[in-house]
């Protein structure tokens, strides 16, 4: 069943993808056997023999030999193979949502055969767009649709005899891929009131080494001449120099709600999906003005990859998520804080979350007292499709409405800023409000 809010089952999301999870496919009879000509011929004959000893006409059993004639020439001797390899090659292991794959696969045989049919059973996430086949080679046209880490499957090739008349079916596994999220577009980097001390662009309220002027103070013996104010030295009859702010970097740590995924039922858009995909692009806005960034993923297993930076570092920490989603199974764990390894002292944290679990919630909680600055970004779920004449439906929404606006409240009562990203657009919308302060933490 489907959750009043839009949230899908393992069992649905495996079932739309035609895959079934848990279930490993029956392995492919052993042998050869016989074909669909071999099983059409021999229907032949043995209806014309039945109808020809019922009816007493003589000419349907000429009728019946013919079929019988075709099978005593055609039956494959000596010729046919006895020892058969595939071997199968992807031409990348890793691309993102929406690139195509290819999967080549050659069949070697010490004997002569005819037609290769090929029957590929994909995995969720991956859709076939083309096929190729000749006498000793299949080449699939693979299109991965979402991010996650997947098994591409299987395909089944039907090796036949130069007759066609036998079989032989060998499987070939595909392996797995991993599909990295498209990233969002984010170009703003909020910054915290307190940043650490280690060189970076952005610009603090102290006296340090960079270019932008903050103030200008009096000329001390040894200190370069080509940092003086001129207009304040006329003026006030002394050498005076130009002060410049101080640039750090920030410490920055996503932290990713995958304890369960919820679709919008109006708009079917996926909450983890747009968690990660906002995630990544803001991902790369730090990056870009070299802060350094890691990634704590809550759901199944808490997973944390340490800050750091460099273009490597964006696809190493969507890496370390790509397990939240390994063939649309998940797990719940129990928890309500974070290790403590997996935040800098200081660092600001990014929530992308729906507010739809209350472990969420706690975890929020507990980053808010530890003194992390801290902003919520908050995946709207959708309202929950209810009948208008469903009177107990329209009360029951107006208490989830209630319940996310007490979330909402609950945060920031706490001074956490809880911005609103809607899917499709920039992330920069959301951001923006922040940029007229400094994210403040708790005072502890």
């Amino acid at each position: 069943m489907t959750s009043q809010t839009g949230e899908l089952t393992d069992d649905q999301r495996a079932t739309a993808s035609g895959y079934r999870l848990g279930t490993a496919p029956p392995p492919p009879p052993p042998g050869w056997r016989a074909s669909e000509r071999t099983l059409r011929l021999l229907t032949v004959a043995a209806v014309a023999t039945v109808a020809a000893l019922l009816t007493g006409h003589a000419w349907l059993f000429a009728l019946a030999a013919g079929p019988a004639v075709l099978l005593a020439v055609a039956t494959p001797g000596r010729t046919r193979p006895t020892r058969i390899d595939a071997e199968a090659q992807v031409t990348t292991r890793r691309c993102f949502e929406g690139e195509q794959v290819t999967a080549r696969i050659s069949v070697r045989h010490d004997g002569a055969a005819g037609l290769l049919d090929p029957a590929p059973l994909l995995g969720p996430g991956i859709v076939l767009t083309a096929e190729r086949s000749s006498l000793d080679t299949v080449t699939l046209e693979l299109t991965a649709t979402r991010w996650g880490r997947w098994s591409i499957g299987h395909v089944d090739l039907d090796l036949y005899d130069t007759g066609h008349l036998t079989r032989r079916t060998v499987r070939v596994e595909l392996g797995e891929i991993e599909v990295f999220p498209v990233p969002g577009n984010a170009r703003l980097t909020p910054i915290p009131v307190r940043l650490p001390e280690r060189l970076g662009e952005h610009t603090t309220r102290q006296h340090g080494e960079g270019v932008e002027v903050n103030g200008v103070r009096p000329h001390v013996w040894g200190e370069r001449q080509r940092r003086i104010h001129w207009p304040s030295t006329t003026r006030r009859g002394s050498i005076q120099l130009n002060q410049f702010s101080a640039e750090r970097a920030v410490d920055t740590v996503l932290l990713l709600d995958a304890l369960g995924d919820f679709r919008d039922p109006a708009t079917g858009v996926s909450t983890l999906d747009e968690s990660l995909r906002a995630a990544a692009g803001l991902t790369r806005a730090y990056l870009r003005t070299h802060d350094r960034i890691g990634l704590v993923s809550v759901g199944g297993t808490t997973r944390w990859l340490r800050a750091g930076t460099g273009e490597a570092h964006f696809y190493r920490i969507v890496q370390s998520v790509l397990d939240v989603r390994k063939d649309l199974g998940y797990g719940t764990p129990e928890l309500n804080r974070l290790p403590p390894p997996a935040l800098p002292p200081g660092a600001l944290v990014y929530a992308f979350t729906p507010l739809a679990d209350q472990r969420m919630l706690d975890v929020l909680g507990d980053l808010a007292d530890r003194g992390n600055p801290l902003v919520v970004v908050e995946i709207p779920t959708g309202d929950p499709r209810v009948d208008e004449d469903d009177e107990a439906g329209r009360f029951a929404l107006r208490l989830w409405r209630a319940d996310r606006d007490a979330m909402r409240f609950a945060l920031r009562n706490r001074g956490v800023p809880v911005v609103a990203h809607t899917p499709g657009e920039a992330l920069d919308l959301a951001l923006a409000p922040l940029l007229r302060g400094r994210i403040q933490g708790r005072q502890r």
